[in-house]
């Protein structure tokens, strides 16, 4: 039961979030800081999770062969490959890894 009692809180929070981020003035939204913040916010989360996913187990670091996948991406990326590319680079390395080891 409790379980269904923090989803339903969780929920009402999402709610109550979105309802007053409608309250913001449209002032308050054309700031320049505000527009920085809001284009940078959801890459540093995005780069959190990926990393929380590639190096996290629970409460320890771990260094496997993701590592080596989530490099490959990251190279290809500067490369300015196409999407596909990088996920199918990130995806044979990490085979790769694994196979060796």
């Amino acid at each position: 039961m409790n379980v269904w009692i923090a989803v339903g809180l969780t929920a009402a929070g999402c709610y109550l979030a979105k309802y007053l981020g409608l309250l913001v003035p449209a002032s308050a939204l054309e700031r320049p800081v505000v527009q920085r913040l809001a284009a940078l916010l959801p890459v540093a989360l995005l780069a959190a999770l990926t990393a929380q996913q590639t190096f996290g187990d629970g409460r320890e670091l771990v260094l496997d062969a993701r590592l080596g996948g989530l490099a490959a991406a990251g190279l290809a990326l500067v490369l300015r490959a196409p999407f596909l590319v990088v996920v199918a680079a990130a995806v044979a390395v990490t085979a790769g890894v694994r196979a060796l080891g």
